[in-house]
């Protein structure tokens, strides 16, 4: 698995990530909509953390800035 994922792309996830969690903690968001934010921020973290983003491949995208060796 190579790395797909920036430092701006990863800094971003995690913003939105943490924005998710405060607004379903403070109760600004509840419900089915809360849940599903909290999912995406668990998986916006994940990809974070392991700079992956499995998507990316899909899509054809890749903002690391490392360049693939072949």
């Amino acid at each position: 698995m190579k790395k797909n994922m920036g430092l701006v792309d990863k800094t971003v996830r995690i913003l939105v990530a943490a924005l998710f969690a405060v607004l379903y903690f403070t109760n600004v968001v509840t419900g089915t909509l809360g849940i599903v934010m909290l999912v995406f921020a668990g998986v916006f973290v994940l990809t974070s953390l392991i700079s992956f983003c499995p998507l990316y491949p899909l899509l054809g995208m890749n903002t690391s800035k490392t360049k693939d060796s072949k």
